[in-house]
């Protein structure tokens, strides 16, 4: 139970990595907010948790709306009590070049993927630090790390993650608050099977390919939730600013 009496938001809760992190907080002890932009998946996974015999709800948003993060913070803090812990995992990818991007698609790329993490900083960075400190974690990517092909918005997106997160455990470690990114390779998830489509090309050679890295396989959610649930707890007390990479050796 390394997050008991911990209270945690999870932005984009209701699938992949964040659904796993959801029900990888509660098993160890939090209380979770479970938030996305699908009202129905996010209610899913809060269920899903209080039949596990967890405490969990689920709250709609779109995590580029200051209003929409300020509304999330109050009702979490109103259901809970309080916010010790958040893991900024809302996110998107779009798999085009900069000629084929177009000025919305790019906008609303950094507006899920980078945005959304200043917003939820700008207004709960004050709300930890009355209450002595907290625990920030922020998804990054292996190609937040590294240049990808034919994904430069989502590229620039997580490189921007990458060092607001250094950027934002400089500004906030004197008040006790630990920002760190996790970097995921590829993953078992639904957005990688999206990435497929978006490319037009065969969804099974896809994840073929994903798994050419030296542990040979794509990762599960489980195994970044795992990283995930070490940097929020107290395992992780004197760690941040880092970019934790966890790809099976993708960019090894």
């Amino acid at each position: 139970m390394r997050l008991a009496n911990k209270n945690a938001i999870v932005t984009g809760g209701a699938g992949g990595i964040g659904r796993a992190s959801a029900l990888a907080f509660a098993a160890e002890g939090a209380q979770v907010a479970v938030v996305d932009l699908r009202e129905d998946a996010a209610v899913a996974v809060a269920d899903e948790i209080r039949a596990a015999g967890g405490t969990a709800i689920a709250i709609a948003a779109d995590v580029s709306d200051e209003a929409d993060i300020q509304r999330v913070i109050a009702t979490t803090i109103e259901a809970f009590g309080g916010v010790n812990v958040v893991f900024n995992n809302a996110g998107i990818i779009r798999r085009t070049t900069a000629v084929e991007t177009t000025a919305e698609e790019w906008d609303r790329v950094f507006g899920v993927n980078v945005k959304s993490i200043f917003l939820m900083c700008k207004h709960i960075v004050p709300i930890m630090a009355a209450a002595g400190g907290g625990s920030i974690v922020n998804t990054g990517s292996g190609w937040g790390l590294k240049g990808g092909g034919q994904a430069i918005s989502y590229c620039a997106s997580k490189g921007a993650v990458v060092n607001m997160t250094r950027a934002l455990a400089i500004d906030h470690g004197p008040q006790g608050i630990r920002v760190n990114s996790v970097n995921p390779g590829d993953v078992n998830t639904g957005m990688l099977r999206d990435e497929a489509a978006q490319l037009a090309v065969d969804a099974d050679a896809f994840l073929a390919e994903s798994a050419d890295r030296p542990l040979g396989r794509m990762g599960e959610p489980s195994e970044i939730a795992a990283a995930v649930v070490w940097l929020a707890s107290d395992e992780a007390s004197y760690v941040t600013g880092t970019a934790l990479v966890v790809d099976g050796g993708g960019i090894a």
